[in-house]
C-alpha cells in the first residue's frame, strides 16, 4: 500500500512539474521569410529573432528560413498547410498577397483572414524609381512613352506590383512589368545592368540600404511618386499617387480601388503564425512581439541599419484582414481586371 501511495505521489508530482514548465521551453522557433537573405524582409526578421526569446516563457531560440519565390506565396501557402499549428513556425510575407486570393488564383492556398497575426513591424508605404539616364524625367513623360519603360517585379502578389498597374489605369502611365525576379536585389541588378529601367518597394528600404545610398549621391536613379497619403518628408519634391489622381481626374470608381490595393501599406511588414494554434499561445506571442519592439535593444539595431518600427499590433490586423477578404464583388471584378485575370 505504501508503495502504490509512493508512486501516484510521484506521478501526481511529474505531472505538476511538467504542467509548470512552459510549452516554448527548449524549443525553437522557425521564422519562414518569403524573400532572400539581405532583403529588407530578412533583415527585420533576423532582428526579431535576437531578440523576440527572451520575451517569451521558456526562452525559446529563434531560427531564420528564407523561402523566396512567387512574391512570398511558396512560403504562405507552406506556413498556411505544412507548418503544425504549434506556433514554432512564423511566416514574413508581402503585405499585399491576399490580392490573389481575392481575385481566384490557383497558387493561393491560404486564407488570409484565418492565420494566426502577431504584428507588424511597420507601416509600408512604396515609391517608384526610375533609372535617370531613361528617356522619361518624371511620371508625365510616362504617360506618354512611345516605348514603354520596363520595371521589374516579384510576381503579382506585392503592392509593388499593384502600383504599377493601378498608375497605368489611373493616370494612364504605360509601364510593362516584368516578373519572375526571386526579390529585391536581383531587380536592383538588372536596373544597373539596363534589364529593365525601374522598380516600386518600400520607401523604408531606399533610404535604409545599398545600393541606394551609392546610386542617391550619383544621382543614379530619381524617384517619381510615392503612395502615402502625405509626401515624405525625405521625398518633399515627389507626388503622391493621391496627387496624381487630382491632378489627371481620375474618375470616382478608380479611386476607390486605389483606396483599397493601397491600404495594403497598412499591412506593412506583418508576421504571421499557422492557423489553428491556441489562443492562449498567439496571446503569448503577441504580448510578445510587442514588448521586443520597444525593446531598447531591438530599437538599436533599427537605428542601426536605418530601418523604421512603428508597429501595429496582432488583433488590429486580424481585424483588417478579415475586413479586406470580404470586399464586394464590384470591387474584387476591378482587381481582376487591374491585375490582368481574366
Amino acid at each position: 500500500m505504501k508503495k502504490f501511495a509512493s508512486v501516484a505521489f510521484f506521478l501526481l508530482w511529474a505531472s505538476n512539474l511538467q504542467a509548470q514548465v512552459p510549452f516554448y521551453a527548449g524549443k525553437t522557433i522557425k521564422i519562414v521569410v518569403g524573400l532572400p537573405a539581405g532583403d529588407v524582409y530578412d533583415l527585420y526578421a533576423r532582428i526579431l529573432a535576437d531578440h523576440m526569446g527572451k520575451y517569451i516563457p521558456g526562452n525559446p531560440t529563434f531560427i531564420v528560413q528564407n523561402m523566396p519565390g512567387a512574391s512570398t506565396m511558396i512560403a504562405a501557402n507552406y506556413v498556411y498547410n505544412v507548418a503544425k499549428p504549434d506556433g514554432l513556425t512564423f511566416g514574413s510575407t508581402l503585405p499585399a498577397l491576399y490580392f490573389d486570393q481575392l481575385i481566384g488564383r490557383k497558387e493561393v492556398q491560404f486564407d488570409w483572414a484565418k492565420f494566426g497575426w502577431l504584428g507588424s513591424f511597420e507601416k509600408s508605404y512604396n515609391l517608384l524609381y526610375m533609372r535617370t539616364d531613361a528617356p522619361y524625367k518624371n511620371i508625365h513623360d510616362v504617360t506618354k512613352a512611345s516605348d514603354p519603360p520596363k520595371c521589374g517585379s516579384t510576381g503579382t502578389g506585392g503592392l509593388a506590383y499593384l502600383l504599377i498597374r493601378l498608375l497605368n489605369e489611373a493616370i494612364g502611365t504605360k509601364f510593362n512589368i516584368v516578373t519572375g525576379y526571386q526579390g529585391g536585389q536581383e531587380i536592383d541588378l538588372a536596373v544597373e545592368r539596363g534589364e529593365v529601367h525601374c522598380r516600386a518597394f518600400t520607401v523604408t528600404s531606399f533610404f535604409a540600404r545599398e545600393p541606394f545610398h551609392t546610386w542617391r549621391k550619383k544621382g543614379f536613379v530619381q524617384v517619381l511618386t510615392q503612395t502615402g497619403k502625405k509626401r515624405d518628408p525625405r521625398l518633399p519634391d515627389v507626388p503622391t499617387v493621391y496627387e496624381l489622381m487630382e491632378e489627371y481626374r481620375t474618375p470616382e470608381p478608380t479611386r476607390r480601388l486605389a483606396t483599397v490595393v493601397l491600404a495594403a501599406g497598412e499591412f506593412g511588414r506583418p508576421i504571421v503564425v499557422t492557423p489553428g494554434v491556441p489562443a492562449e499561445r498567439i496571446k503569448i506571442l503577441r504580448e510578445a512581439f510587442s514588448k521586443t519592439l520597444s525593446d531598447p535593444d531591438l530599437v538599436a539595431d533599427i537605428k542601426k541599419k536605418k530601418l523604421e518600427v512603428d508597429p501595429t499590433a496582432g488583433e488590429d490586423l486580424e481585424a483588417l484582414a478579415k475586413e479586406v477578404i470580404t470586399s464586394d464583388r464590384g470591387l474584387i471584378e476591378r482587381m481582376k481586371n487591374l491585375l490582368g485575370k481574366q
